[in-house]
């Protein structure tokens, strides 16, 4: 089968490597779809490593794969169903053409629809586990430090559950075109405003009952806990992007002004990695909103090094780019 690795710094290179067989609770994935996502990017497709961790694994770094089961030892799933799989820590990636899915790691598809689109349920859904954890969004406002595919999960998701209002912050014009078109009342460059005073502005000096940070960045990270009221909410999805063995430093005075209260969030981590995807998939079929709208980009698998490059210099105003195998 092929499957794709990280060869030396921003190259990836396209190899023949033995079929993986299944055990039990699993299932074979001819997987026919993927996309990138921002933090395979930054830790591991973006940054010159050490020379010692090149080649890095089969079908790294890629997290967000769908396809169809074409061998089963799993009583949940049948062969010729569509799924998403997550692929496991201890395995290869998902820059692979067959994976060996848990069974307590793959979400069933329809069998209607783009796969292209359903695919994008994943990182939306792990959005969606973030924004169970932010309690009432009705009447509130939220702010949402980052327009890339999870900050605008973020904003679709909580303009859809009733915020009042909905503030997009991003330095590239055309994620925050795309942060209006999913349901942002306001939108803030940081490259031409101050965040901190524009925020204050649009609520009218209370700032953000709920403030996201969604971005993977340090100033991200320190905008959102200024931007939270007091005894407000600041939920932390990003994955903080720094040097190897340095810490994000954070301005504790804002936490002790506002005292808001942290809540880091990993739809990963939360000991159900795969039930928020599902749910997500599910609010897509019902046509609560569509994530594939997000997908703005398609190319062939074999062109999956230009796909990243594309990706990390944000070339051609993309927002996510979906691999396919056809």
């Amino acid at each position: 089968m092929f499957a794709a690795r990280i060869t030396s710094p921003k190259k990836i290179e396209i190899e023949d490597i033995e079929t993986p067989s299944i055990k039990e609770g699993q299932c074979l994935i001819k997987l026919e779809r993927w996309s990138v996502c921002g933090s395979d990017i930054r830790h591991a497709y973006g940054p010159v490593m050490p020379e010692e961790e090149y080649p890095m694994r089969h079908g790294g770094a890629c997290h967000e794969c769908a396809g169809t089961i074409v061998e089963s030892k799993s009583d949940k799933f049948k062969v010729g169903q569509r799924v998403i799989v997550l692929p496991s820590q201890d395995g290869p990636g998902g820059l692979v053409e067959y994976y060996p899915g848990d069974e307590s790691r793959m979400a069933l598809v329809p069998d209607h629809g783009d796969l292209g689109e359903w695919i994008l349920c994943q990182p939306s859904g792990t959005v969606l586990y973030s924004c169970q954890q932010m309690g009432t969004i009705l009447g509130k406002d939220v702010v949402v430090m980052g327009q890339g595919s999870i900050g605008l999960s973020f904003t679709a998701i909580v303009a859809r559950a009733g915020a009042r209002r909905v503030i997009a912050v991003d330095p590239l014009d055309y994620r925050l075109e795309w942060g209006k078109k999913f349901g942002a009342t306001h939108t803030i460059n940081p490259d031409r405003d101050n965040v901190d005073e524009a925020l204050a502005e649009i609520t009218d000096g209370k700032l953000a009952d709920i403030s996201v940070e969604a971005s993977g960045y340090p100033d991200g990270l320190n905008a959102a806990i200024r931007g939270a009221t007091k005894h407000g909410k600041v939920i932390i999805f990003g994955i903080q992007e720094g040097p190897r063995g340095k810490t994000t430093e954070i301005d504790t005075q804002y936490l002790l002004r506002n005292a808001p209260t942290i809540i880091p969030t990993s739809g990963a981590g939360s000991g159900d990695a795969i039930g928020h995807i599902e749910r997500m998939i599910e609010l897509k079929d019902r046509g609560w909103w569509n994530p594939g709208e997000m997908k703005t980009h398609d190319t062939n698998f074999s062109d999956v090094n230009d796909a990243y490059d594309q990706y990390e210099q944000y070339q051609d105003n993309i927002i996510k780019v979906v691999m396919n195998n056809e």
